[in-house]
């Protein structure tokens, strides 16, 4: 299934976060979020799962506003990982997982035998298959991550919504994880902090500055010197990664961008016609922050 959002105007503790962002995430298509801190992204994301709702615009789910579908209805179809976690959970493992599968539940139905293989499946899946009797809260923080995404999973969505999903795991299950995401080919929209990563899993990008999508396009035309250091101040390379062939950043930890070299993204993202949809990157102008 596809995500569109339309125009999105979304305000939290009186301030508005995200402006006129506009943004495809195509049917089994991994669709990444980047940006800085503050740019926008978790409220976005939060919008498209129904955590928060729009001043103005729209979230459409194959051309359904979500805000029009029944709350169990919208869970079968999209399953979120957000960053806050909430409370601990006084519950073991399983069935922390098993909460999952309760859009397809009646009030009060208990676990049946499709249920008992998708909750096994998950876990064996984030490799936590042999934790199942564990208690949430003896977890370590990678490992719950690992538990909350086994619980996305049950939900059996067509969407997955991904809020830094990366945090809290070691590199191995870093790896892992975006090795699933790779093989799983549900529609994916996620987040994440780490362009390396965003270059090597995501198959089209979105760049939020200031709460407006100022880039999009595949990876390897959006990740360039010049957006790099308007967007996040840092001086960089991109050339190819010896194994894979990704894009790969290379960034100069030893000084930020100048002035000088932050402000040719612009110029640069203005050259081509393209428009926020196309296979180009596009640049516009995003509200002050």
């Amino acid at each position: 299934m596809r995500i569109e959002v339309e125009d999105l105007h979304v305000a939290y503790a009186g301030r508005t976060v995200v402006a006129g962002a506009r943004l495809i995430a195509a049917a089994g298509e991994i669709t990444g979020l980047i940006g800085p801190n503050g740019s926008g992204k978790s409220t976005l994301l939060r919008t498209v799962y129904r955590h928060l709702r729009p001043v103005e615009g729209r979230v459409l789910l194959d051309g359904t506003d979500i805000l029009t579908m029944a709350p169990s209805r919208s869970a079968r179809h999209i399953a979120a990982l957000p960053q806050e976690r909430g409370g601990d959970f006084e519950l073991t493992v399983r069935e922390v997982v098993a909460m999952g599968r309760t859009p397809y539940k009646r009030a009060f139905a208990g676990e049946d035998a499709t249920d008992r293989d998708i909750v096994a499946r998950a876990l064996r899946d984030v490799g936590m298959g042999g934790h199942a009797g564990r208690r949430f809260t003896a977890l370590s923080g990678g490992e719950r991550q690992r538990v909350l995404l086994a619980r996305a999973f049950t939900q059996d969505p067509d969407v997955l919504v991904l809020d830094e999903p990366t945090n809290h795991l070691d590199i191995r299950h870093q790896v892992e994880l975006l090795t699933l995401l790779r093989s799983g080919r549900r529609t994916t929209l996620v987040s994440l902090h780490d362009l390396n990563a965003a270059a090597s899993v995501c198959d089209r990008l979105h760049v939020l500055h200031a709460g407006a999508v100022v880039a999009s396009g595949p990876p390897r035309e959006v990740l360039t010197p010049p957006l790099l250091a308007d967007v996040f101040g840092v001086r960089a390379a991109v050339v190819d990664h010896p194994l894979t062939g990704d894009p790969l950043i290379a960034i100069d930890h030893r000084a930020p961008a100048d002035d000088e070299t932050a402000g040719t993204a612009g110029t640069a993202g203005t050259a081509g016609t393209s428009t926020p949809h196309s296979g180009r990157p596009h640049l516009v102008d995003g509200p002050s922050g």
